[in-house]
């Protein structure tokens, strides 16, 4: 009878393990559909973005007090898990505070500082409720945040306060069931935070206070499950790719467009250049640009399953801040909806270009990478918006009159202006007059 509560514990571990395991398995395949791209080079420098922008938050700074709160978050979520790694052992071991006879004081002190930090998440999440809310920053209200994108912004926000409040409701419980002698209680020493809510407690018989601690501990437990579950559908899935998405960054200067390999080849063919061979298979090259998702790079992909939907590109885009459709952050999220819709089976003959994102979107981007320097986890929309307009230029011929006149500019006469090369410095010829 005694192994019950380890074999309860080990079925309600197992059962999320496995769906989180399997979507792990669906995200990670959705990803690979996309177009080959090699992130692998300059391993030092990766190492070094990924440190400073996914562990130090670097860029979360440009914004100071939402910033701290979301560091007071962060540093919580990765602190306090320790405090559930000894409740995991505890479940599969049938015992109750494993670490407290071996760490002695240092149990307490580490106790208290889990607390102190586990008040801070509760108090962060409470603040960006009332920012989403209340004050209604702008950029949590644009069009592309209606409905569940909203929802799950704030109800993730609602569980964290839930598992930090069963934190501090389990330690109050526990505590007064040490002043009772209650057997298998450790004594602990006293708990800053939760000794608030040991009055509340106190007052109850003692089999009703052990129904609260256990009860409070076994909602922690399921509640991180459910958590870590629900992360991997939700954008706060960006909690684990952001580290994997800064380390792939482009380390390449912002400015610069890469080439499409299957365009150099041909031109550098044109110039008597050495090339490699082409495919022996013209279907094997594909399409210039992207319609669909899977027509984009895994490293887009990825990019579109670490977005935070936090706005901040989109409140950086000028075209937005002048009324125009483009909207960063919806180009991502549309993408990761695509990808998602793909990986399910249910593709029913839409794209991305069209059902999603439209011309006019796309057409609205002026590529100044505001964007991309705005977004804290160095996510690229840029990369996306230019291969749809590399789709529509070349595979549809489907951009504005005045684009393609520039493009015919551009390869008769070098330059966007409808001059001849010679006659391109005869304006100056006046100020040599002068």
């Amino acid at each position: 009878m005694t192994l019950i509560p380890q074999i309860i514990f080990v079925i309600v571990m197992a059962i999320p393990t496995y769906l989180i395991v399997r979507r792990i398995r669906q995200i990670r395949g959705n990803i690979l559909r996309g177009r080959p791209l090699d992130r692998n080079d300059n391993s030092s420098e990766r190492w070094k973005t990924m440190f400073l922008i996914a562990f130090g938050q670097k860029k979360m700074f440009k914004k100071p007090i939402p910033a701290f709160l979301h560091l007071l978050i962060y540093v919580g979520f990765l602190v306090i898990n320790l405090e559930v790694l000894e409740f995991m052992l505890d479940g599969l071991l049938g015992t109750h505070r494993l670490f407290a006879p071996y760490l002695g004081d240092f149990y307490n002190v580490a106790m208290n500082f889990f607390e102190f930090l586990a008040l801070g998440v509760l108090i962060s999440c409470v603040v960006f409720l009332i920012r989403r809310n209340v004050i209604k920053v702008p950029r949590f209200t644009k069009p592309e945040m209606k409905g569940w994108p909203a929802m799950d912004g704030n109800l993730i926000l609602i569980i964290e306060i839930a598992l930090m409040i069963a934190i501090l409701k389990m330690n109050a419980a526990d505590q007064v069931l040490q002043s009772r002698d209650v057997a298998g209680y450790h004594e602990t020493g006293k708990l800053m935070i939760s000794s608030f809510l040991v009055p509340l407690i106190d007052q109850f018989d003692t089999g009703l206070v052990m129904l609260t601690e256990r009860g409070a501990w076994w909602f922690h437990i399921i509640g991180i499950m459910a958590f870590a579950l629900y992360v991997t559908y939700s954008k706060h899935l960006h909690i684990f790719l952001a580290f994997p998405n800064t380390y792939y960054s482009n380390l390449e200067p912002k400015g610069k467009i890469q080439n499409m390999d299957a365009v150099t080849t041909e031109v550098k063919s044109m110039l008597g250049m050495p090339v490699e061979a082409p495919p022996a298979n013209p279907d094997e090259m594909g399409r210039f640009g992207a319609k669909d998702a899977t027509d984009l790079s895994w490293k887009s992909l990825m990019e579109a399953y670490s977005c935070t939907e936090c706005g901040r590109c989109t409140a950086e885009c000028p075209a937005n801040q002048t009324g125009k459709l483009l909207s960063p952050r919806k180009i991502m999220m549309d993408t990761r909806d695509r990808i998602e819709e793909i990986g399910n089976g249910k593709e029913e003959g839409k794209s991305l270009l069209g059902d999603y994102i439209t011309k006019e979107e796309i057409n609205a981007c002026t590529s100044c990478n505001a964007c991309t320097e705005a977004c804290p986890v160095n996510i690229d929309p840029l990369a996306i918006i230019l291969e749809m307009k590399r789709y529509v230029a070349m595979e549809e011929s489907g951009s504005p009159a005045s684009w393609n006149a520039m493009f015919a500019n551009i390869e008769t006469n070098f330059a966007p202006w409808k001059f001849a090369p010679s006659d391109r410095f005869k304006w100056a010829e006046d100020l040599k007059n002068d």
